[in-house]
């Protein structure tokens, strides 16, 4: 039926939600920490982050990595008529891992946020594997 998304590509969606999310936090916590003029700037001698602030750009880096993965294997198993249920599954726990993961980094929970990573790679495997 015209106008109907799969599971796969509209979690594709939000995960590109939870992106921008996450990178607005990031900006903000760092404009807490080192102030508009040097956020501005050209950022040439921009401090360490540390906290919060570090926390949450370590955070929106790691997503930016995972996504490019995530959107090349949904979009090839688009692509190739290869979504199915374990395709659904894998996008699922994909995104719902990377959102926890989110949330627990920002929280300062190193084992747990390990441990959501994990969970998004089974995610990710999930998706590969109806692919090869």
């Amino acid at each position: 039926m015209p106008g109907e998304i799969s599971t796969e590509l509209g979690l594709l969606v939000w995960t590109v939600i939870l992106c921008i999310a996450q990178m607005l936090v990031a900006a903000a916590t760092t404009q807490l920490q080192v102030g508009l003029p040097a956020l501005a700037g050209n950022r040439d001698n921009m401090p360490e982050l540390t906290g919060l602030a570090g926390r949450a750009t370590r955070a929106h880096r790691n997503m930016l990595e995972n996504l490019a993965l995530f959107a090349a294997v949904v979009l090839v198993a688009h692509a190739t008529g290869h979504l199915n249920s374990m395709t659904a599954v894998g996008a699922q726990l994909f995104f719902w891992a990377r959102l926890a993961y989110a949330i627990i980094y920002l929280a300062g929970i190193p084992w747990l946020r390990t441990g959501t990573w994990a969970v998004s790679m089974v995610g990710l495997i999930l998706i590969v594997l109806q692919l090869v």
